[in-house]
């Protein structure tokens, strides 16, 4: 009997992950992951890890398979927390949900799977995996497209997919609620976790001001007019003007007007209207750029400014993970037709993964708003995840 250890998170998935599991005769474990007790960050009450351990245990006790609790908050506060504030310090966007996923869920969560002798680990995440006919494995999209969660998993390796189970991937969030109430699990109701992997619901900016400083500087608003923007709408998308496409936009102090003050640029995004606090403009104001060097916010008007939108981007070297490498071309350059998401829930965006003097890039059809340092580009084959990395530019 192949063992399978379930992450119990509290919520409605996992507890119907693990149900299925067990009725398909495997020889299944709950576990819960406890990775946040750091008093020294505000976190709100809106996801305690106590309610969620408790309803991950009831869960258990239903189902009639061995519970337990591991600690893995310092591993998490090293490779997730610590990476995030590092980041946001940089003026990039980080994704700490994906990172978790690869370094904690299918890394240490896996590692510890395998001590108790697991073949598995299994959450629930939906997405599907399949294997194929070379006895790799593939990742495909969830069953449900409102809910499917693929891209939070495309850091994971081949070796991680290997290990892993997602026994909810081909059901709809409806079916999952429906399974969860005829076993009259505790969970059958509970409304979605929301916020951190593994910490809940945060209010960002402070969470972040416990450990970057506030540092006054000027928010200041530019013109669609603007000649480094007018010249960017005007060069010809194609492989040749990729380099420059995918550079990022250089403003200067005196390219605007100050039309406000922020206490930080770190703590801003690209493409952020909320928490700008900038008021009398004729339209809404956007952050199009951020100068965490001379802390700096640029700001444009209206949701179609220019500045807001890029027709390409280009991905750190380092961060590149091809989960079906039958699509990867070793050491040539080459570009090939692809969907690709820079964000959780996006649809699905036609683009061209390009990959020239040892560098990637990604050239969009149509020009993709909020183009963010920091976060994550998937790259699909229809519903097959085939690849990922970080945004650089």
């Amino acid at each position: 009997m192949k063992r399978v250890v379930v992450g119990l998170s509290g919520g409605v998935d996992s507890s119907v992950a693990a149900y299925l599991l067990k009725e398909q005769g495997y020889d299944v474990i709950g576990m819960f992951m406890r990775n946040w007790h750091d008093e020294s960050v505000t976190i709100s009450d809106d996801c305690p890890w106590i309610d969620d351990s408790n309803d991950a245990l009831l869960v258990a006790q239903s189902l009639g398979i061995p519970f337990q609790v591991i600690d893995l908050s310092e591993g998490y506060k090293t490779r997730i927390v610590d990476y995030m504030f590092n980041e946001y310090e940089k003026g990039r966007t980080p994704n700490p949900d994906v990172l978790c996923n690869k370094e904690i869920k299918f890394d240490l969560f896996l590692k510890a799977a395998i001590d108790l002798g697991a073949d598995y680990v299994a959450t629930g995440h939906y997405c599907r995996k399949k294997t194929n006919n070379d006895k790799s494995f593939s990742l495909l999209a969830g069953a449900d497209k409102n809910k499917d969660q693929s891209y939070f998993l495309c850091q994971i390796t081949q070796k991680q997919l290997s290990r892993a189970l997602f026994p909810i991937g081909e059901l709809q969030k409806s079916e999952v609620r429906k399974i969860a109430k005829k076993m009259e699990l505790v969970t059958a109701e509970k409304k979605d976790s929301q916020g951190l992997c593994f910490v809940g619901k945060v209010r960002l900016p402070v969470f972040l001001q416990q450990k970057l400083k506030q540092k006054k500087g000027d928010i200041i608003e530019l013109s669609e007019k603007l000649e480094v923007l007018n010249n960017y709408q005007q060069v010809k998308p194609n492989l040749n003007n990729i380099e420059l496409l995918s550079s990022p936009f250089i403003f200067n102090r005196e390219d605007g007007e100050v039309v406000a003050t922020h206490q930080g640029a770190h703590f801003y995004t690209i493409g952020q209207r909320k928490g700008l606090h900038v008021g009398g403009r004729p339209e809404a104001s956007f952050a199009i750029g951020i100068d965490v060097e001379n802390n700096i916010v640029y700001t444009g008007q209206g949701e179609n400014h220019c500045g807001l939108y890029r027709k390409a981007l280009k991905l750190e070297k380092g961060s590149i993970n091809y989960l079906d490498n039958s699509f990867y071309e070793l050491d040539k350059d080459y570009e090939k037709d692809f969907l690709v998401r820079i964000r959780y829930r996006q649809p699905l965006q036609k683009a061209k993964l390009i990959r020239k003097n040892e560098e990637h890039y990604i050239l969009f059809d149509k020009s993709q708003r909020g183009v963010t340092s920091g976060q994550f580009a998937a790259w699909y084959n229809n519903e097959t995840l085939v690849g990922s990395g970080v945004i650089e530019s």
